[in-house]
């Protein structure tokens, strides 16, 4: 196997498509059809099933997608531990979008100060799309709260934020029918989970849910009048100056973790994260 084949194959597998892999890479599609046909006929398994959408990996294609991920992660450290100058370190880590918008950009910009040799990517997904990805080796590190797989993965660093009830400024926070709640789509997002506990424990008749898929439409239907949400306090502390909003400070507090894949060798970029985060 050559670490281009490997390459190949993961954009495919990410993407879920020859024909979206081959546009992004820049190849016409029978040339990754080809490298992907070459590494089946070399391992003597199917890598992918074909499927109406594109294509989807075969329980060898994750195994392998596990081992591509962490033997590129070993080429690339080589090449900026090697001659740092020329090759920079990089680190991704993923987090639900509610969690990622205001403390992980405070984390990254201090972390980023002693370490400017480095790329940093943030990847937003819903919490069981991000613990896929670490298991795969897609990611190094994700936010995430509430339970997660430890028989794979390990909090490393904890810090706990406060929440905040958020209505428009014609809507009073004791009003308690007819409200529309305004929660993310992701169900397993802990500030759809509060809302609507807080809902319940207020006798609230509400019956009116509208998902949306930001944090950003979420708060411009609040700003617009169209219900009630829950944020993190970090956000709505940072968005006080908008008039139109009204805020309430609840007494939930919620403990995120930055969770790592357990294994014996993990990434030069993840290892200085880690540290930096465990002194702060």
């Amino acid at each position: 196997m050559e670490s281009h084949d490997l390459r190949v194959f993961k954009q495919v597998a990410e993407m879920q498509s020859i024909s979206q892999a081959a546009e992004k890479l820049g190849y016409v599609q029978p040339n990754v059809s080809q490298r992907i046909k070459s590494l089946e006929e070399e391992l003597g398994v199917q890598l992918f099933s074909r499927n109406n959408r594109g294509v989807a990996l075969t329980g060898e294609g994750r195994s392998l997608l596990e081992y591509t991920n962490q033997i590129l992660f070993l080429m690339d450290e080589a090449k900026s531990k090697i001659n740092p100058s020329k090759w920079r370190e990089s680190l991704l880590i993923g987090a639900p979008q509610t969690i990622s918008a205001v403390k992980i950009p405070q984390l990254l910009s201090s972390f980023l100060t002693k370490n400017k040799n480095m790329d940093v990517k943030v990847r937003t997904m819903d919490k069981q799309k991000l613990q896929e990805m670490l298991y795969y080796g897609e990611l190094d590190g994700v936010f995430i709260n509430g339970t997660y797989n430890n028989s794979q993965f390990v909090s490393v660093y904890s810090y706990y934020e406060k929440v905040m009830l958020i209505s428009p400024q014609q809507t009073p926070f004791k009003k308690k029918q007819d409200q529309t709640l305004l929660v993310n789509s992701d169900p397993d997002c802990i500030y759809r989970k509060i809302l609507l506990e807080f809902t319940n424990k207020t006798n609230d008749k509400s019956t009116n849910i509208i998902e949306l898929d930001s944090l950003e439409s979420i708060l411009q239907a609040v700003h617009d009048g169209l219900g009630i949400s829950v944020i993190p306090a970090d956000v709505a502390n940072s968005r006080k100056n908008i008039q139109t909003v009204q805020y309430k400070e609840l007494s939930e507090t919620i403990k995120i973790d930055f969770v790592i894949k357990q294994r014996q060798h993990q990434p030069q970029s993840l290892t200085k994260f880690i540290c930096f985060l465990q002194n702060l």
